[in-house]
């Protein structure tokens, strides 16, 4: 069975430490839900790239575990980061989009409040739906037994996204018009590639103007044209593919 990864405090790992306590809700779903017995193997990551591989060596009560580290291993900064600007989807879309994007190795991904967006964030209906992206990025990364776990920014409007483009090292925005393709685009060897997956109404002309005039051409993915919450996982995988992450 693959060994399970559960998310320490960055502090439990600093001067790579022979053994580690787990604690708290971690610790809670590694006694009480998974039921982890001593012995069995286990990965402890801070989700910054830091991890110790181990086993578990006591349980006590029903949020405990110590753990006997065996391995230390630290997986560097990739020199392409690749972040997904998400324009706000309907329903649980957002949270699928977060899911798969994660899963496949997205650095970052940014909540965009586009103008043909259905759903919009606001006061604490915002705050819960942002708390869910984020849980559903940290417990995705888990599952792919990811050490550097990806940020979920605060929503950004569209002038902060333009921001956000102008200074990447490639920009682009998915269109179904885009004339250039995402699987030919020059890619950069270092820095940010900044991607843009618009609403499920599309990117407006406004949008597409404010994009362009800050460095992000349009690019289209194939002759089909994907929904808002699969695009930027199979774009994300096109470029992970294409700079040498997945090599």
């Amino acid at each position: 069975m693959t060994a399970p990864v559960f998310l320490v405090e960055p502090q439990a790992l600093d001067g790579a430490p022979a053994a580690v306590t787990v604690t708290g809700p971690e610790g809670r779903h590694a006694v009480s839900v998974r039921r982890l017995t001593p012995g069995e193997e286990i990965v402890l990551t801070d989700g910054t790239g830091r991890g110790a591989y181990g086993v578990v060596a006591a349980v006590s009560g029903k949020d405990v575990l110590e753990v006997e580290v065996r391995e230390h291993r630290t997986e560097p900064e990739p020199a392409v980061r690749i972040t997904v600007v998400q324009a706000l989807p309907k329903g649980d879309r957002g949270e699928l989009a977060v899911e798969t994007m994660t899963e496949a190795g997205i650095d970052a991904v940014v909540p965009w409040s586009a103008a043909r967006c259905v759903t919009q964030w606001r006061g604490e209906r915002g705050a819960k739906a942002l708390a869910k992206w984020r849980s559903t990025a940290r417990e995705a990364a888990k599952q792919a037994r990811r050490l550097r776990f990806p940020s979920v920014a605060e929503p950004m409007t569209t002038r902060q996204v333009a921001g956000l483009l102008s200074g990447a090292a490639f920009a682009g925005v998915l269109h179904e018009e885009g004339s250039a393709a995402l699987a030919t685009a020059a890619l950069p060897e270092s820095g940010d590639i900044v991607l843009v997956v618009g609403p499920e109404g599309g990117v407006s002309p406004e949008e597409i103007a404010a994009f362009a005039a800050a460095g992000a051409a349009p690019y289209r993915l194939g002759p089909t044209v994907l929904r808002t919450s699969t695009a930027g996982v199979a774009a994300g995988s096109v470029l992970l593919a294409r700079t040498g992450r997945w090599g």
